[in-house]
């Protein structure tokens, strides 16, 4: 039994045609999806008071990026809420209190010093004291280096070292 694997110049163009095309599809497809969210602004000042507040608010699921450079879905909300905060027209604090509400103080980069974030807000300065008293405690403890031998000392020494290495 044979097999005939022979493809016609007619097939090979229509193979290659169905690649290409598939192709095309997948990058569009990925052009769609990464589509940016656009919102129409009165005027330039407000737009400004978006941005500053996309680059102030922290992506919860991204963690060290601001909801500017996220692209995920909740950050994509997230801008989505500020902006309808804005429409309805909430000033920044009341922005940041609403998102604060919701999702806790990492939601900012800037959290307020409170009984909840003095560990956040002091904690790296305590650690450093402490470092520093430990450090300061290590280096007083250390033993001071023996006192010099006095001549009569050294030449009893060296005799010492010469009469054991006679011995041996």
């Amino acid at each position: 039994m044979s097999i005939n694997l022979s493809v016609s110049s007619y097939q090979l163009a229509v193979i290659v045609r169905g690649m290409l095309t598939g192709l095309l599809l997948s990058l569009l497809s990925v052009a769609s999806h990464a589509a940016i969210d656009v919102y129409e602004f009165k005027t330039p000042v407000e737009e400004q008071r978006f941005q500053a507040l996309m680059g102030e608010l922290r992506c919860p699921k991204c963690q060290n990026q601001n909801l500017a450079g996220s692209d995920a879905e909740i950050a994509k909300d997230l801008k989505k809420r500020t902006y309808q905060l804005m429409e309805e027209g909430k000033s920044d604090n009341e922005i940041r209190e609403y998102m604060i509400e919701r999702y806790g103080d990492f939601i900012t980069y800037k959290p307020p010093v409170r009984g909840s974030t003095y560990l956040l807000w002091f904690g790296p300065f305590a650690l450093l004291i402490v470092v520093v008293i430990a450090l300061l405690v290590i280096r007083r403890r250390q033993v001071a280096p023996a006192p010099s031998l006095s001549p009569e000392e050294s030449a009893r020494l060296s005799e010492l070292l010469k009469r054991s290495s006679h011995d041996q």
